[in-house]
C-alpha cells in the first residue's frame, strides 16, 4: 500500500508549524495499515533531509553538534531527545552503526523530533516544502515496496 495524500498532509503539517492542524490529521490516521505508511514517509522524510544537511562522509563531531544544537533549543528537547540515539539514527543514514538494539517506536520518535528540526533549519517556503515531501514520497513507498 503506497504513502497516501492523507499521510502527507499530516507530515506536511508538522513540518510546516502547525501543530494543531497536524493533531487533527494525525488522529484521523487509521492505527493498522496507515500507520505503516505514515511512518515509512517519516522515515522517507529523516532519510531525505539528512542526505541534504550531511555529506555521506561526514564527521562524527557534526552530527554530535548538530544534535546538541537541537536539544539546546527547548528545555523540553534537552529532556526528551537522548543524545546517543539521535546520533545513532543519524549515523545509520549515513551508512554507519545500527540501530537493531532499538524500538521502531524509539527510532521513530527520535526521526521525528530531528526531521522537524531538520526542516526548520532549511526554512522552506511552500514550493520547497511539497518539493521536499515528494521526495520523502517517493522514499517512502519504496520503504513500502
Amino acid at each position: 500500500m503506497p504513502v497516501t495524500d492523507q499521510q502527507v498532509a499530516t507530515l506536511r503539517a508538522l513540518l510546516a508549524n502547525d501543530p494543531e492542524r497536524h493533531d487533527r490529521l494525525f488522529a484521523q490516521l487509521d492505527r493498522g495499515a496507515a500507520m505503516d505508511g505514515y511512518t515509512a514517509l517519516v522515515t522517507g522524510a529523516f532519510c531525505e533531509a539528512v542526505d541534504r544537511r550531511f555529506s555521506e562522509d561526514a564527521p562524527a563531531a557534526d552530527v554530535i553538534d548538530f544534535v546538541a544544537d537541537v536539544r539546546s533549543r527547548s528545555e523540553r528537547l534537552t529532556r526528551e531527545v537522548d543524545p546517543v540515539v539521535a546520533e545513532r539514527v543519524i549515523r545509520v543514514v549515513l551508512s554507519e552503526g545500527s540501530l537493531a538494539d532499538l524500538s521502531p517506536e524509539v527510532v521513530v520518535g527520535a526521526q521525528i523530533v530531528l526531521l522537524t528540526a531538520l526542516i526548520a533549519d532549511e526554512h522552506l517556503d511552500d514550493a520547497g516544502l511539497d518539493a521536499f515531501l515528494a521526495k520523502a514520497r517517493k522514499l517512502g513507498d519504496e520503504l513500502m515496496g
